[in-house]
């Protein structure tokens, strides 16, 4: 188990910008560098994603489990049971005078490459 790592910086867009590209798996292959496919497995009654497949660097395929606390607007991800390589981590998202300042946390699962790890580290 890696440690979690955390940054945060001010993106000049508003929250409700910022949350509705984050929380949209389409969208994640812009941004998260080193992931081939995000694929949406089931979503909640708020039509959020409740888990979503992934295909990462070149062979790696995990499944996350996400849960979101809209008032505060957090979003929380995690391995489904018995994923190996895969990540946890949260993102939150708040107003501020200059667009949203965004909180992203980054922890990696035993089974990754060092290879893997290095692309999708957030302080990178």
């Amino acid at each position: 188990m890696w440690k979690m790592q955390i940054v945060s910086t001010v993106v000049g867009r508003s929250l409700d910008e910022c949350w509705r590209v984050f929380t949209d798996p389409t969208q994640m292959t812009a941004w998260v560098p080193g992931l081939r496919a995000a694929l949406v497995i089931e979503t909640g009654d708020d039509e959020l994603p409740r888990e979503v497949q992934f295909e990462f660097a070149t062979d790696l395929v995990y499944s996350l489990d996400y849960t979101y606390d809209l008032a505060a607007h957090v979003v929380r991800w995690e391995p489904r049971a018995g994923e190996t390589g895969a990540v946890r981590g949260f993102a939150r998202f708040d107003a501020v005078d200059d667009g949203t300042e965004v909180t992203y946390a980054l922890e990696h699962e035993a089974g990754r490459k060092a290879a893997e790890r290095a692309i999708d580290n957030p302080r990178v």
